[in-house]
């Protein structure tokens, strides 16, 4: 069983997963790179995605979860991890989206775990248009592959601790929506790495498609 794999039977522990269909982008293959993409809607929770990447003759991979919560009150989360040329990268970032305030009290969960690996080899993410609306709990590591099975464990704790995040129903929808929102249209405007590539392979409006519809849930 893969590292993904178990990070989807931790979701499904936690929240029951309707499936999204997401035909239209099967066998999407972007600059060498095939895509694996999937959708589910978590009772309770809101809009999750799955992506998955292959290329370069086997010599990449790389693994994205998106959660995006509009039922409960937590922040949305974005994972990835990269296995390119002996080299494994693990990030996790956080992005402001919640409405009630108090649940940015309990990142400091996310924070202890994290500071538990801080003798892994940091990764710098750089500076971003999305600095600002970035939280306290991300986490950014680079190293070669004997440290696969350390990322692995941090993954899934990661999850785990976020999960299990203590945090209220969605009080207002609306404004929910649209900070998640804002994100996405800044993140379409703004650009990203995975983001500037899918624009430029297949156009922005496709793209903007693929991110409400799939990515998002928007």
């Amino acid at each position: 069983m893969t590292c993904l794999d178990e990070l989807i039977k931790i979701i499904k522990t936690h929240y029951e997963l309707e499936p999204v269909n997401t035909s239209e982008y099967d066998g999407l293959k972007i600059n060498g790179m095939r895509f694996d993409i999937k959708a589910y809607e978590a009772k309770n929770l809101g809009h999750i995605s799955v992506m998955t990447a292959k290329g370069l003759f086997g010599l990449m991979k790389m693994d994205t979860i998106i959660f995006t919560p509009a039922e409960a009150d937590l922040p949305l989360l974005s994972y990835d991890r990269i296995k390119v040329m002996g080299n494994d990268i693990l990030i996790t970032e956080l992005f402001d989206t919640v409405v009630d305030t108090d649940t940015l009290d309990n990142l400091d969960r996310l924070e202890a775990l994290v500071s538990k690996y801080d003798y892994l080899p940091y990764r710098d993410p750089g500076k971003h248009w999305y600095d600002d609306i970035k939280l306290s709990g991300c986490m950014s590591f680079k190293g070669k592959k004997n440290l696969s099975s350390t990322f692995n464990v941090l993954a899934k704790e990661y999850l785990e601790t976020y999960l299990s995040l203590p945090h209220v129903e969605v009080s207002d929808v609306a404004l929910k929506k649209q900070k998640t929102l804002n994100y996405v249209n800044d993140l379409i405007e703004n650009g990203g790495p995975s983001t500037n590539v899918f624009i430029k392979a297949i156009g922005k409006e496709k793209t903007k498609k693929l991110f409400y519809q799939v990515l998002f849930g928007v």
